[in-house]
């Protein structure tokens, strides 16, 4: 491999070439108010009722219909359980943790002027988890299809030279592995991990080679793997409303994005097979993401009626800036070579890029019968497939932004909610469905789920909590390349979440 300082082309060659795809796009795209106790009771069907902190993130209409000013905190127990089943392999795998999911405060202004038809004005400030990224599943199993790890450094090898993707004499791994990710980028770096760890074999030991061959017979593989994320996205929301003659809300939202996500995967692999000199692989990769983005939301809320309420709201699209970084990790163990492991110790950081998440359109119906409860229903329409990687103009983003397009349609969600109160206490319940984002509706199925609650109102103060669970299943490829059978996965999320409200 020819070593020029040419740092800064390097840095440019790489800088679409981690590999950003249409899982990435549809990950933060997918994003739902976590909320307080009594917004996750009706299982988030708020938006022609507002007065709640996060019903105010989802129709900036919301904050006007507050009597007084307001503000509420929400603390959330999240579990999280997937079923997985890879070939003949079945397992389980579980987490928990507390939360800190919203908090908020709204300020209401009387006009004092009688004759003004602008009855109120609101302000507010508040804080909403809108996705919560923790997670973990294991896909245990043998392979039957004869597919190894092997076919992912054999589909990055393909056509590249032997020089591009080795060491010089003298060099070591660390330097190696940077210098050529630097100057070619990731596909590169994971050619260099099957040529180091013995993998992968030239067809020939000349630097212009461009053929290669595995070490790993055909057969039956054993395999493990470990899939674990960590991580949020937050929304801040600054929020404008007010209130026009006694029926008519309108409110503005402008919302900043905090995006912070990891992954950590790991691969265990053994074979037995008759002519394999590689027996044992363990592959390791992790990923940090942080992003910040924005954007606005309109909505306002009608009373036709003292009972009957409509809401309607936009949601613009959230336009995210990306920065990314990665480690990698490569053990075989070869019957001619020994063990090997190929650890660069280095962090790759990738320049920043840009993702462009869908809209989201927002109708909303309600019926409260006076002091006695409420029926509530909203229908949202968001189309997963106008995400967008940028620039657009950018060959491989081109590519994945064409996928994205094709593979992803608009999907609906319905939100069903009812509250009974019965003197100072409030019972309350909900159910939602959320329609497959893949055109295929198997990728990522229909979610579905239910919740249910209890508030107990103390006057100026309120104490809500609530338990919901939500159902979805999915089916993953282990790898992008190469070792592409997929896991299938029953996932169930629930959460216990309690809120203190209070006028201020």
């Amino acid at each position: 491999m020819k070593k020029l300082n040419l740092l800064f082309i390097s840095i440019l060659s790489m800088s679409f070439m981690y590999g950003q795809d249409i899982t990435d796009a549809l990950r933060y795209s997918q994003d739902e108010i976590q909320g307080s106790a009594r917004f996750r009771a009706l299982s988030g069907a708020f938006g022609a009722l507002g007065g709640d902190m996060s019903a105010v993130s989802l129709n900036p209409a919301g904050s006007a219909v507050f009597a007084k000013s307001h503000a509420s905190f929400s603390l959330s127990n999240v579990d999280t359980k997937n079923d997985t089943q890879y070939f003949n392999g079945f397992t389980s795998a579980s987490d928990s943790k507390f939360d800190f999911n919203q908090g908020g405060t709204v300020f209401v202004f009387a006009n004092n002027d009688s004759n003004s038809p602008w009855k109120k004005f609101a302000v507010s400030i508040g804080y909403d988890k809108m996705a919560n990224y923790d997670n973990v599943w294991v896909a245990n199993g043998t392979n039957t299809n004869n597919n190894s790890i092997d076919l992912y450094f054999l589909g990055y090898a393909d056509g590249l030279r032997l020089d591009e993707i080795s060491a010089l004499p003298g060099e070591s791994i660390s330097d190696a592995y940077s210098e050529i990710g630097s100057f070619y980028g990731f596909g590169h770096q994971q050619a260099f991990l099957g040529y180091e760890s013995y993998i992968l074999e030239p067809d020939t030991n000349d630097d212009a080679n461009t053929t290669y061959f595995s070490n790993l017979a055909n057969g039956t593989f054993d395999q493990e793997y470990i899939y674990a994320t960590r991580g949020y996205n937050g929304k801040i929301t600054f929020n404008a409303a007010v209130q026009y003659e006694d029926n008519l809300f309108l409110g503005l939202n402008l919302n900043s994005h905090l995006l912070h996500y990891d992954r950590s995967t790991q691969l265990f692999e053994d074979n037995s097979n008759l002519g394999s000199i590689i027996n044992n692989i363990d592959f390791e990769n992790t990923l940090s993401t942080i992003g910040t983005g924005f954007s606005f939301q309109l909505g306002g809320i009608l009373k036709v009626t003292n009972e009957f309420r409509l809401g309607l709201t936009y949601d613009s699209p959230t336009w995210y800036t990306m920065e990314e970084e990665t480690t990698q990790y490569l053990y075989t163990n070869s019957d001619i070579d020994g063990p090997a492991r190929v650890n660069p110790q280095i962090v790759n950081i990738y320049p920043s890029y840009r993702l462009q998440t869908p809209g989201k359109i927002t109708g909303s119906l309600a019926y409260v019968f006076g002091d006695k409860g409420l029926l509530s229903f909203d229908y949202s329409l968001k189309d997963y497939g106008s995400a967008k990687f940028k620039p657009t103009s950018d060959s491989f983003f081109a590519v994945q932004n064409r996928v994205i397009n094709n593979d992803l349609v608009a999907a609906s969600t319905y939100r069903f909610g009812a509250e009974y109160r019965v003197n100072q206490f409030s019972f309350r319940g909900g159910y939602r469905f959320e329609e497959s984002p893949y055109k295929n509706g198997v990728t990522v199925g229909d979610l579905s789920g239910y919740s249910f609650g209890i508030g107990f109102n103390l006057g100026n103060t309120k104490l809500d909590l609530t338990y919901d669970q939500a159902n979805r299943s999915s089916q993953t490829q282990l790898y992008n390349v190469g070792l592409t059978d997929a896991a299938m996965i029953d996932a169930r999320n629930s959460n216990v979440t309690f809120s203190i409200g209070f006028n201020i």
